[in-house]
């Protein structure tokens, strides 16, 4: 994507980010636009609605219809303007602590009504605006302000829990893997129904730091050395994907929308 039709997608008054630099949130963020551009959509009939947290003030610098919410309660607020403006593509850019831990009863219950929505959930694996504490991703025995001895608590799988739920379109990249991204992102914006990207992202700050991961361009080579594509890790024994992170897309399916039964329902009433 052309660097002038980049910026034709972000607000000019609200740079620079507050990002560290180096953050993939960034990376993110562009792969995001570049899915919008490749499909055509318009500005003015998107609505992006994030939460609280680094990843979270992605809709500050972005020209749409945003909204940025309340802690945890992004997906309740893009769940409504969906249902008010059933038109309008609705997404979701949220962290992994905030649309998993405080807003994770709101992640289920949209991927299990399968709202018309697309969320990417940029995993980073620790809260990184408020300190470093571990977030419900926070790998086994990992370190974080708040676990300094180890991660104690099993994490959830982003991509399992979202299928499980009853997500029809969930898929999972890396930020090294940047047009895998892209394509995730493309394909979740041209599905109908609840769709799920998770983009793992590094947070060399707290994350990468304390589990001498290394810098920005270290973090990410480790995402080149450990991921492993779905279709190769379905061979592969337990013990060696340990630590590893296996992308690709996970599930796809077709099935009426929450806003399709709806007005069924309300069509069913008025006979």
């Amino acid at each position: 994507m052309k660097v002038e039709k980049l910026v034709s997608y972000l607000r000019q008054d609200h740079w620079p980010t507050i990002w560290c630099p180096g953050c993939g949130n960034g990376i993110v963020l562009k792969a995001f636009l570049q899915a919008v551009d490749s499909l055509g959509l318009k500005q003015e009939r998107m609505a992006v609605v994030s939460g609280i947290g680094c990843s979270s003030r992605a809709t500050g610098y972005i020209d749409f219809n945003t909204l940025h919410t309340l802690h945890g309660r992004a997906i309740a607020f893009a769940t409504g303007v969906k249902l008010a403006k059933p038109d309008f593509q609705v997404a979701v850019l949220g962290g992994d602590g905030d649309i998993l831990a405080i807003g994770g009863n709101h992640f289920i219950h949209a991927c299990r009504r399968n709202i018309d929505i697309t969320i990417v959930v940029f995993n980073n694996m620790i809260y990184g605006m408020t300190g470093g504490q571990n977030s419900p991703t926070t790998p086994f025995e990992k370190i974080a302000s708040t676990t300094p001895y180890g991660n104690i608590e099993k994490p959830f799988d982003v991509v399992k829990m979202a299928v499980a739920a009853g997500a029809t379109y969930v898929a999972r990249a890396t930020v090294y893997h940047y047009p895998l991204l892209v394509r995730y992102i493309t394909k979740a914006l041209s599905h109908k129904g609840t769709s799920v990207v998770e983009a793992v992202t590094n947070c060399h700050t707290y994350y990468g730091r304390y589990n001498r991961i290394g810098d920005a361009p270290e973090m990410i080579e480790y995402f080149k050395r450990n991921s492993i594509m779905l279709d190769k890790a379905k061979g592969m024994s337990e013990s060696d994907l340990k630590d590893k992170i296996i992308i690709g897309e996970f599930h796809e399916e077709n099935r009426p929308t929450f806003h399709d039964l709806y007005e069924a329902a309300v069509s069913q009433s008025k006979k």
